[in-house]
């Protein structure tokens, strides 16, 4: 019986999900993208595209989910499932996996936002062209690293150069890097929405609480790009795990850069061009410190699933 039951699951998983590949590249920077973009080497890059189950639409919306440097963990998975049970297809994007990495904590050089932006763009071009996929109603969501990724696909700068055939209807970063602040405030006009806990030491919430009172009052007064804080909440907030130590990550509370037009952070008061690794780590050396704490709350938890649910719904399933 547990044979058969298992031979089940296996049958619908194979018959659901399919494993999609395309070319993207590796820019560590997004002056690697801005300027230098055409002198980038090829990269297979590959994810997973998951259709709800018990569902015969002719099209789906879709989600496109960005691990964060920890990799993809079970509150991720979590949340691709609860989409697809709202009949959303999810594509669970394995950027470190096709670069043979398993984590970037501690050093957060050897897959950068940068590449996972481009690495986005890309698939959604790819998967747009699935005849079972909406290209018109595709999101973009992700976790630290990938909330980066997440928040600055949204950069117009970096998608002007990307030059993609197909935008996302919908932004979802959790607990992005806003501690890189670009200076060129432009950013698109389908929603944004940033969602981080008040004692995030790791992606501090008043860096992104910033940078949104900074696009709320420039000249565009981007109306579109909204904040939730959740209150005594961590980074990973949204994970049922107790709150703990990683000793070799860096925190980042104490930290302010700003990313200049040409896409290169530059740390404020020393001005040093963090277009490098060992320039990045140069960098960081003077703000950073080590040992920020991740961990869930459950009132978080359940509030951010609930969010979600009804930001996704309302930009991806309604008319």
């Amino acid at each position: 019986m547990l044979n058969f039951i298992i031979i089940i699951l296996v049958s619908t998983i194979f018959c659901n999900s399919e494993k999609v590949e395309f070319e993207s590249a590796n820019p560590f920077s997004f002056e690697d993208i801005i300027l230098y973009l055409d002198d980038q080497e090829i990269q297979k890059v590959y994810g997973v595209l998951t259709f709800p189950e018990n569902s015969n639409k002719e099209k789906y919306p879709l989600i496109i989910g960005v691990a964060g440097s920890l990799g993809w963990r079970e509150h991720n998975h979590d949340f691709l499932q609860m989409y697809r049970d709202m009949g959303i297809a999810t594509f669970q994007l394995q950027s470190f996996e096709s670069r043979g990495v398993k984590s970037t904590v501690g050093s957060q050089t050897e897959v950068t936002i940068a590449a996972i932006v481009l690495d986005s763009y890309r698939a959604l071009d790819k998967l747009a062209q699935n005849p079972k996929i909406d290209a018109a109603k595709v999101g973009i969501t992700g976790w630290s690293l990938g909330g980066g990724v997440s928040l600055f696909s949204g950069w117009n700068p970096v998608i002007e150069k990307i030059q993609p055939e197909n935008r996302f209807a919908a932004h979802l970063p959790f607990y992005p890097p806003c501690f890189v602040k670009p200076a060129k405030l432009d950013f698109v006009e389908s929603p944004v929405h940033i969602l981080i806990g008040q004692l995030d030491d790791w992606t501090p919430a008043n860096a992104c609480l910033e940078l949104i009172e900074d696009l709320k009052n420039s000249d565009k007064q981007f109306d579109n790009i909204n904040i939730t804080v959740y209150e005594q909440a961590h980074h990973s907030f949204d994970s049922k795990l107790p709150v703990t130590v990683i000793e070799e990550g860096y925190s980042f509370k104490d930290c302010m850069f700003e990313l200049n037009d040409e896409g290169v952070p530059l740390m404020n008061w020393l001005n040093i061009p963090m277009r490098s690794p060992s320039l990045q780590k140069l960098g960081f050396s003077f703000c950073a410190d080590r040992g920020p704490s991740i961990g869930g709350n459950e009132i978080a938890r359940e509030k951010a699933f609930e969010f979600s649910k009804e930001f996704m719904s309302k930009y991806l399933l309604e008319n």
